[in-house]
Order: structure tokens, then sequence, then C-alpha cells
């Protein structure tokens, strides 16, 4: 790498922009507030120091930016970077500066990744924006999450595996064509020369067994040529050949030379499933009825009404993974960057009494959330009794219920995730003759009437409490703030399209990312520097004229 020594833009540059664009565009107010963005230091880790000069990271890190900012793909990047004056003004080139190959941008983001600094670019901006002083640790910050489809198509089981079987063929064939062609029978071209698709399969239950069982024979018949003793050592690292090795031993049963379809129990749970032989991280999940193929990403902002609302932390996962397992996660990364709030407020997938308990003792944050509700019955008032009617004694290690019966039953138990949690029984002839019962138990055989299931104590106390405090209205009204991020993502979506990635692969998704969000940074700085007023709730037209009448 050879850093630039000069970062002032040229004085015909700034001439030429000014009187082009006398109000400024979003590159050359940016420029204008914070100066040079990004310095090439930091980024020397993930270029030689000796070799041919690169082209100035600073500047390639910039550009990734403002190829989110305006959804450009690398060429038309590397092409506004020749034509656009504005942008030459916020890189600080001269007019005629011929710029680069639109290749070095995919060469960039590779160095990125194979260097850990993904979250760099985020990083700095983010501290830049500190030394202003419109960013500080403290405050409120709210956080959510939206799916990301993968950059492949969505692929049912036989799908799958036809396709995944199709991909190592190809491989192989470009790869080792003497090698494979004894392997190949007559009809294997008819079944996987083209693109495996639902409709080109047979009609009926059997046949379609028949076919997949069908393919998985000829999947074996190449692993099993591919790892034998005296093949060719290089073939068994072939990336298509690794996936179709692992989606065999998720998807087929091999007993001596019979083979057939898992199902049920047998199949791996969808987190360690493959989805896709071409995106070997993405996985199938699925929310609210709605499945993908791929990823989720997690947001989250800052919320002051006085400062520009900036995206502090970005996550990213695969599909299956549910948002109560990543509140930690984000915890640890505001921290790590020394913005944890004050104030967290996240929807009810974040929360639980554990999640509101850790983050108040270990990082001083009231994680602002809803919990679940005591029961199904909770809902429809005076119908049934609920857990929080009941004292708990827990010095005494026991339960009075609202009658005034104690629990005779005690036990210490921890559910199959490991989580403790303390099971409470009341006796059946206590519960029989309540007045009640109705309202309380449906027990009706054994020796136990009413049964409760209690966290640890501190949790427990918190859980009550929060079911309390979410019914009134200061909690709502604080409560009100979380829906912002919502409008955040949208403007992500439509903005930079991160509900789609670019790319193949946890790495370079989670990286794009992360560049999609510096971007709409710099779009909500640039909005806030020039008073630009949030957007407000679109209303349908219908809608307005009830809230009218």
């Amino acid at each position: 790498m050879e850093p630039r020594a000069d970062r002032v833009v040229p004085e015909l540059t700034v001439r030429v922009v000014r009187a082009s664009f006398p109000k400024g565009t979003l590159a050359v107010r940016i420029r204008e507030a914070l100066g040079p963005l990004f310095e090439d230091e930091a980024f020397a880790e993930a270029f030689p120091g000796r070799g041919r000069p690169a082209v100035s990271p600073g500047a390639l890190a910039l550009v990734s930016v403002l190829q989110y900012a305006e959804g450009l793909t690398d060429r038309q990047a590397a092409d506004q970077v020749r034509a656009r004056m504005d942008w030459k003004f916020l890189l600080g080139l001269e007019l005629d500066d011929p710029g680069f190959d639109f290749s070095v941008l995919s060469d960039f983001r590779a160095r990125l990744i194979k260097h850990g600094m993904e979250e760099k670019v985020l990083d700095l901006i983010l501290e830049r924006i500190s030394a202003l002083g419109l960013l500080r640790a403290g405050g409120r910050q709210r956080t959510d999450s939206t799916h990301v489809l993968a950059a492949v198509r969505t692929l049912n089981r036989m799908e799958f595996v036809g396709e995944t079987l199709r991909a190592a063929l190809e491989a192989l064939a470009a790869a080792a064509p003497q090698w494979l062609a004894p392997l190949l029978s007559a009809d294997w071209a008819k079944r996987y020369g083209a693109r495996i698709d639902s409709y080109r399969f047979p009609k009926g239950d059997n046949v379609r067994t028949e076919w997949a069982e069908q393919v998985g024979r000829d999947g074996f018949t190449i692993l099993q040529a591919a790892f034998a003793p005296g093949s060719l050592p290089w073939l068994r690292e072939i990336p298509a050949v690794q996936v179709l090795r692992r989606a065999w031993v998720e998807q087929y049963h091999r007993d001596g030379e019979e083979v057939r379809w898992r199902e049920g129990k047998g199949l791996p749970p969808g987190r360690a499933r493959l989805s896709s032989p071409y995106d070997p991280d993405a996985r199938y999940g699925v929310k609210r009825g709605a499945g993908w193929c791929g990823y989720k990403t997690h947001l989250s902002e800052t919320c002051e009404p006085d400062t520009p609302h900036l995206i502090t932390h970005v996550l990213t996962t695969d599909a299956t993974v549910s948002d109560t397992e990543v509140t930690e996660t984000v915890h640890q990364g505001l921290t790590t960057r020394e913005l944890l709030p004050n104030e967290h407020a996240v929807d009810a997938g974040y929360v639980t009494a554990a999640h509101i308990v850790t983050a108040r003792d270990e990082h001083g944050i009231d994680l602002l959330g809803p919990v679940g509700l005591d029961t199904v019955h909770e809902r429809q008032e005076g119908e049934h009794i609920p857990q929080g009617a009941f004292a708990v004694d827990w010095d005494a290690r026991k339960v009075t219920c609202p009658q005034g019966a104690a629990s005779v039953s005690w036990s210490d138990q921890r559910k199959a995730s490991g989580t403790p949690i303390t099971r409470v029984h009341f006796a059946l002839q206590d519960c029989d003759p309540c007045p009640i019962r109705a309202r309380c138990t449906k027990a009706a055989n054994g020796r136990y009437g009413r049964s409760l299931t209690l966290l640890p104590r501190e949790q427990q106390q918190v859980l009550e409490q929060r079911r309390i405090e979410q019914q009134t209205e200061d909690w709502k009204a604080r409560y009100d703030v979380r829906a912002g991020v919502e409008g955040t993502i949208s403007q992500a979506v439509r903005r930079t399209g991160i509900r789609r990635t670019r790319y193949t692969g946890l790495p370079k998704t989670h990286l794009g990312n992360v560049l999609a969000a510096t971007a709409i940074n710099l779009i909500s700085l640039d909005a806030w520097l020039t008073g630009t007023p949030l957007g407000e709730t679109r209303i349908s037209h219908l809608a307005r004229l009830e809230l009218a009448a």
C-alpha cells in the first residue's frame, strides 16, 4: 500500500463543483462537515507493505459506502468516480483523475473479510461523528431485525439434492473431465444437464421418491470414487464436492447398497442443514408464517430528539437464529464501541427476564420491551387466576394461593436448554373443594392440583414487575419510541436494498449490511445538517377520512 500524502481537495475541483452545485450535494456536504472520512493507514493491515502500490484503501472504502447509498453495482460505482464531480470533491481527486477498474472493489471487500475488518468502516464513521459531539454513550437506542434473502434460489428438498449433485458434476466436468467421464451413464445428462426445477419432476409421490433415491445413488457413486484410496486427492478439496458430501449425510440413509430419504427426526435441525449448494451459510427460516432462505440482520440506532439518528451496531446471522438469542451479543457490540445506551427499546422477541436482569446488572441498561403474558387466559380478565396472584415466599420455599392454601411441593429443575426453573405444586385435596377451582386449574387426576413454574428469584420478580408496568400508560408512552427503528429499516431496504444480499456467504453478507448501515448514517447526518425533517408515517386516504370523522 502507498498512502496518499495530500488529502486536500484540489483547487480546480473545488471551484468547478461549487459553481455547478451552489446548494451542494450529499457528497459535497459530507466532505465539508466531516473532512476526509477514511485515512489509508486505517486499512494498512489488509495490504502488504511491499509490492505494486494499491489504489487508496480510504478511497475504496468511501466508494463502497457511496455505492450502497445510491444502489450501484461495482462497475457503476467505478464509472461514477470517473464521471461525477461531487464524488471527486468528496474523494479529494483532480477532475481528470482516471479512477480505477471496478474489479478493485471486489478485491477490497475480500481483503477486509480476510483480515476481520468488516466493521472498520462503520467504526471510523461513528468515531468521526462522535468527535463532532453528535454521538455519545447513554441516552436511548432501539433495535429491530429484518430478513435478508440469499443471492440464490429457494429450493425444496428434491430440488436441493438434484441441484447439489448437478453443481458437483459441473465442477468436476470442468476440473477433471477425464476422471469423471467413466462414471457417467447415458441418462445422467438428461437428469442433470439442465437446471433442476420442480415442474420437471415426475408426477406422483412414489415416483418422486424413486427419483430422489436415484439421485442419492448417483451422488454416492461420485463420492465413493472421489474418496477412494487411489483417487486424486485434490478432487476432495473442490468446494462443490465438499458440499455434496455434507448434503448427502444430511439427506440420505445408506444401508449397504440401499439408499433412502431421511424423514422426520432423521433429518438434522434446520439450523444445521444446508439450504442451497451455492451458499452453504444460508439457512431456511420462518417468522410469522413466512419463510425465506438467507439471513437476518439486526440494526441498532440512537433515537435522541436533539441529535441525528445513527446506526451504532449491525449484526448478521443466519435465518434460523431467533431475536432472543442475540440480545446479549448486541450489548457486547455496543460495549466494544463504548456506545452503550441507558435505555434500550426492543420488541418482545428480544426480551426475557434473564435479559432484563443481565442488561441491568452487567451493562447498566434498562431493557425496554414487553414480556410474555402470564397465560393465554390473562387477556380475558377475570376468567383465569394468573400466576401473579400467588404469593411466593422464596426464603421458606412456599407459595400461597389467593384462597390461602399453601403449596406442598417445591422442586428445583432445569429445562432441556439448561435454564434453571422451579416447579411448585398444590395438593389436589386443597384444589378440589376450592370455590374458584374452575378459574384456576383443570387438573383432575394424580396427587397435585394447580402447578406453577417459577424462574430464579430475581428473574421472576423482574418478570412480574414488568408485566405490571407494561400495562400502564407511562410505560406505553416510553415504549412508543421503539417503532421508529422500523422506519430506519424501511429506509435501508428502499435506499440500499438491504433485504436481498448481493453476495454469497455470511461474512460477505455482513460486510454488505455494514456498508449499507454506514451509507444510511451519512444520509441521516446530511438530513440533520440540512434541517430535513424526519418522514412521517404514511396514512392511507381511507384512514385519513376515518381519523377526520
